[in-house]
């Protein structure tokens, strides 16, 4: 019996973990591709069954989880976002929430045939859309900021309440229907926020204190972090049914918006804790349909997703931003992203059952719908969110410039090849010198220390996909990379080899703790500096059908050590040493070029005629 359990288990992880992967692979929304894997490995294939795994624990399992995803989702809600799109969010959250609610329950009750009192509690229960579908979205489109907080807002915040309205719903159907509505109803409400927003606001006076007073060791915040949001959690909803979701929101909120303790760590963990969650939920959900759930898919069903792709939603986003500084193409965007997820496939899981048990007539039906709801937004928002974002052009287009540190005399000569192909170039040093030479060269710069605590928030990094690290300290080009690799991924992070390695322990030190090593490992600064000084130049070769990589071959042969190639369209790629990128034709080569014996070795910039 264990050895199943244990098989059960580590299946859910290592399905959810490739699933992940698969996505980034693939380039496929991860929800899309979880959904898939949960579907084969329960009701296709019946190799996963949650219920058996977990028994009793999967529903209170699975409210932890939500919990801690919300409070993660919090930390991202930044109060300085609201100055430009709070009355979008505030009508998002109060009027939009209505207009989703009254008309997903009347399409409910007449497109699907559900009693009313069940199509009232599935319109609440669509009311979410969720941080588990609409956080790793965003992060695939990359959409402009003012719509992405917007969405980002709507989803986090949305879920708490849409929770919250479910179980109003659900509580006053089973006292008697809405014929005993009385002022319990309202009272309800007002007792979910007061103890949510009290215990949300306890839990995050607790942390915020005990980080203050560096009364926890580094090793313990994140565990300690965790024992206080589940804690919170429980707590409220002892004192108030299903107000736990807003405590958690609550703290999320309090915790990003305090300026006196840095979070970073416990953003870090929460964020690498999210996904594997995300992972898991989505499978064990999933896996928990059965072949009848699957045979909801028909004609009523069809009929319901139009009218909450095309009627619901749009009248929802319209409306509530009337009269905002949004564009109607980002409007129109705002129309197009409701996708649901954990959150209402946990509260139909729950419902379904009790309301089964006490008799409600549909109440068996909630599950499928919702699932349904679940599946057909999720791919139906998730394979064409991007190209919509792009048609409407509310899309960042992906990062083409680098971020060099250091100004010096060659690292400018690159940077200005760089510029001269059409490629945005930040230059970073502490040496004015260096930085106003290259600002009368054109290029864009940040004048003071690349290790500051502001130092990445004061630089424009905007279009800014790599950074290449070239100042003649191995310690700070080690630091730089560290410290980019936060924002920017440590695929994206390069670094000069070192200039002397004392030890044998030095060599073999993973390079990938500190960025990847550029060009090869016998570059460092002094190497360079050296074959500058020598008459070495930073050319600028254009592969043609004409002059091919044999022809570059032929001509420069070992003379020449490439160390930039623009591909053909248009993304610059650094040569390093762990995965060279293979020239081609109509590919541009960026090298640096020993002079033959005698030849003048004045010019610094080459570049063919017919290169851009």
């Amino acid at each position: 019996m264990s050895e199943e359990l244990i098989i059960g288990l580590s299946s859910i992880v290592a399905l959810g973990v490739s699933a992940q992967w698969l996505a980034w692979r693939t380039k496929l929304p991860a929800i899309l591709v979880l959904l898939i894997f949960g579907i084969v490995a329960g009701p296709v294939t019946g190799f996963i069954n949650p219920d058996h795994i977990f028994g009793d624990l999967l529903s209170p399992f699975v409210s932890i989880s939500v919990a801690i995803i919300l409070f993660e989702g919090g930390l991202s809600l930044r109060f300085s976002e609201l100055r430009e799109i709070g009355g979008v969010v505030v009508n998002l959250i109060t009027t939009g929430i209505i207009i989703t609610w009254v008309l997903a329950s009347i399409s409910a009750y007449y497109l699907l045939g559900i009693g009313l009192e069940v199509s009232v509690l599935f319109g609440a229960i669509l009311i979410v859309t969720g941080p588990t579908v609409i956080i790793p979205l965003l992060r695939q489109i990359r959409p402009t900021e003012t719509i992405g907080s917007v969405l980002r807002w709507e989803g986090i915040v949305n879920d708490p309440i849409g929770a919250m309205m479910a179980v109003l719903v659900f509580e006053i159907i089973l006292s008697g229907g809405f014929a005993s509505i009385t002022g319990s109803a309202a009272l309800s409400i007002v007792n979910t926020i007061v103890f949510g927003t009290f215990f949300g606001g306890i839990g995050a006076l607790i942390l915020w204190f005990m980080l203050k007073k560096h009364l926890i060791p580094d090793y313990l915040q994140n565990p300690i972090s965790l024992m206080i949001v589940i804690s919170m959690f429980a707590l409220s909803n002892l004192m108030q049914h299903e107000s736990g979701l807003w405590a958690v929101t609550v703290m999320g909120i309090a915790l990003a918006n305090q300026k006196s303790v840095r979070l970073k760590h416990i953003v870090e963990f929460k964020e690498n804790l999210q996904v594997l969650l995300i992972s898991a939920l989505f499978i064990m959900l999933a896996s928990r349909l059965t072949t009848e759930d699957i045979g909801y898919f028909n004609l009523k069903s069809l009929g319901f997703m139009i009218a909450l792709l095309f009627v619901v939603r749009p009248a929802a986003a319209y409306i509530s931003t009337i009269g905002s500084k949004l564009s109607l193409k980002e409007r129109t965007f705002l129309a197009w992203m409701a996708p649901r997820g954990i959150v209402a496939a946990a509260i139909s899981a729950i419902f379904a059952l009790r309301l089964e048990e006490n008799g409600i007539e549909g109440a068996e039906l909630l599950v499928p719908y919702t699932f349904i709801v679940i599946i057909s937004t999720v791919t139906i928002y998730g394979l064409s969110a991007n190209p919509m974002a792009k048609i409407l052009k509310v899309a960042k287009p992906k990062p083409k410039g680098i971020m060099m540190v250091g100004a010096h005399t060659w690292a400018r000569d690159i940077a200005i090849a760089l510029h001269g192909l059409g490629f945005k170039v930040v230059l970073a040093d502490s040496n004015w010198e260096n930085i106003s030479t290259a600002r009368k060269a054109g290029l864009h710069t940040y004048y003071g220390n690349i290790l500051s605590e502001y130092a990445i928030d004061d630089i424009d990094l905007d279009g800014v996909g790599r950074m290449i690290a070239l100042t003649p300290n191995d310690e700070v080009n080690s630091l730089a990379a560290i410290r980019f690799a936060e924002s920017l991924g440590s695929s994206m992070v390069y670094k000069l080899a070192p200039i002397m390695r004392s030890s044998r322990r030095d060599n073999d030190k993973p390079d990938s703790l500190a960025g990847r090593t550029l060009f090869n490992s016998d570059m460092s600064f002094d190497f360079i500096n050296d074959k500058i000084s020598a008459g070495a130049n930073i050319i600028v070769k254009e592969l043609t059908p004409e002059y091919t990589p044999k022809d570059y071959e032929a001509e420069f042969g070992e003379r020449a050590t490439s160390l930039f190639l623009v591909t053909s369209d248009k993304f610059v790629i650094p040569f390093s040493t762990d995965n060279p990128p293979s020239p081609q034709v109509n590919e541009t080569l960026i090298s640096l070029v020993i002079p033959d014996l005698g030849e003048d070795k004045t010019p610094v910039f080459e570049e063919n005629e017919d290169t851009e």
